[in-house]
């Protein structure tokens, strides 16, 4: 098993836009809101009408659990590691890590930005920091 996602022509736009360090999200033009994870219907009034929307990459945490075992690549490599679930700030949840900030000073509603880790040559992937110390890219040993 790989920790790798699986890409197809309906999700490459979301890596696209991820390895020029942008995150999309979906839009709907029915009822003009947003949803997260990538569907092709609205997840609120089910309108086939959506298109992907640039993100501004804020968001706010709502929960987080620190992981201390994971013996799925390349999980395990990186523990302990802060799974998170954020509020972005156009209104969808989105699971992610928090990198760049000590479990002491993780906060419920702290204001976070996304960054994108790159590892090799896998895509890069959305992860979120504290507003406060923005980056454009999170690398491997610069994960906590």
């Amino acid at each position: 098993m790989t920790a790798t996602p699986d890409i197809d022509d309906f999700t490459r736009p979301f890596w696209d836009a991820a390895a020029d360090g942008e995150l999309l999200i979906r839009r709907c033009g029915a009822c003009a809101l947003a949803h997260h994870y990538p569907r092709e219907f609205c997840p609120h009034c089910w309108s086939d009408d959506v298109d992907w929307a640039r993100a501004s990459g804020r968001a706010t945490l709502y929960t987080w659990s620190v992981v201390h075992r994971n013996d799925l690549p390349p999980f395990g490599d990186r523990v302990p590691y802060t799974a998170a679930v954020v509020d972005l700030a156009e209104g969808p949840r989105m699971m992610t890590e928090i990198v760049a900030c000590e479990e002491k000073d993780l906060r419920i509603g702290m204001e976070l930005m996304v960054c994108f880790r790159r590892e090799g040559d896998t895509p890069a992937v959305p992860v979120f920091r504290p507003a406060a110390r923005r980056a454009a890219h999170v690398t491997a040993t610069e994960a906590p």
